[in-house]
């Protein structure tokens, strides 16, 4: 009894361990975020100081009936972000187990592990606000639904093209048909590795658990939404001068939309947006800024050259007769530019 304990035991230090080493190297070398590096290389260190030559000595590999035990979900990994949370997960199970079986070898080890898997509880929060907020500054194509008739089977059309940022947004109908089409859109989105955010509406968006909220200017304020969908969620808000972009800026919006570029039917009534403020946000904005407002393909290259790097388009997509060529048309001149 005592010599299995002891197996388990070190089995579940290497476990926990190596999980660790595999999300360090992605902060490290991926990322470069240093502290969620140092606090992966911190955790492991502590782990190693309960790692003792008796653990060690328990070891018999070659009569290890789980050496051979496999599944086929864990010989692939289809994304980075998968990666992360498999080895998150591996560490999270391996401390849980460290925690309970040295309630019977050392009882100071069970309260140690305990405190260790709350702390890789906290690198994967952190790990996914980064994640998120690093697809979003990598997202130079931002897409925008209308209400159109076959919307997921546009959304998807775009999603294969290799867009990574929708929004859903539909200002008219019943709350129970934009909650279901809500839940669909997040679905969607998250198959295909994009990021989904919801406009106007934090409550659906805290209801499809979306990656966050875009809020106009007359929607409720960047930290209420904050407060009721936390701290790693997305938060955009529109701008159309350079007050609401002080503010957006004030409020710390994670990013902004900046127009309308041209005169467009979704903001009926509103001009475009001068060059003066296009200069100001170009100097002032901290954030990503997304250009908005009636760009299409053929006025695309005229909206790079006032310095913007992001678009966000409607009905280029939305209402284009094969939306996954035009998707990868405008990324084409994006990433090229």
């Amino acid at each position: 009894m005592k010599k299995a304990i002891y197996r388990i035991l070190d089995a579940n230090l290497d476990r926990a361990r190596e999980g660790l080493r595999i999300i360090e190297e992605w902060c490290r070398l991926g990322l470069n975020n240093q502290p969620l590096a140092e606090e992966c290389k911190q955790i492991r260190q502590e782990l190693a100081q309960w790692h003792t030559w008796e653990l060690r000595q328990a070891r018999d590999t070659p009569n290890d009936v789980g050496t051979d035990l496999s599944h086929p979900q864990e010989e692939v990994r289809e994304s980075i972000e998968q990666l992360l949370q498999a080895n998150l997960c591996r560490s999270q199970e391996a401390l849980r187990v460290l925690e309970e079986y040295s309630k019977l070898y050392e009882p100071k080890m069970a309260t140690a592990c305990k405190q260790l898997r709350y702390r890789v509880y906290t690198i994967e929060s952190n790990l996914i606000n980064n994640y998120r907020h690093q697809q979003l500054h990598n997202a130079p194509l931002y897409l925008i639904t209308s209400p159109e008739p076959e919307m997921l089977k546009v959304v998807e059309a775009a999603l294969k093209g290799g867009l990574s940022l929708v929004q859903y947004r539909d200002k008219d109908g019943k709350d129970s048909d934009r909650l279901e089409k809500a839940h669909q859109l997040c679905q969607l989105c998250h198959q295909y590795n994009a990021l989904f955010i919801v406009n106007d509406r934090v409550d659906l968006a805290l209801a499809v658990d979306a990656d966050g909220v875009h809020l106009g200017q007359q929607d409720v304020p960047v930290s209420f939404a904050r407060e009721i969908l936390g701290p790693h969620k997305i938060i955009g808000r529109s701008t159309t001068n350079k007050q609401e972009l002080n503010k957006a800026i004030a409020e710390r919006a994670d990013y902004v939309g900046v127009g309308p570029f041209y005169e467009t039917p979704t903001k009926p009534g509103k001009p475009a947006a001068g060059t003066e403020y296009i200069d100001y946000v170009k100097a002032k904005c901290p954030m990503p800024w997304f250009a908005i407002g009636g760009i299409e393909l053929n006025n695309l290259n005229a909206v790079l050259t006032t310095g913007a790097q992001r678009v966000a388009v409607v009905r280029a997509i939305m209402q284009a007769e094969q939306p996954t060529q035009v998707t990868r048309q405008f990324l084409a001149q994006l990433i090229r530019r």
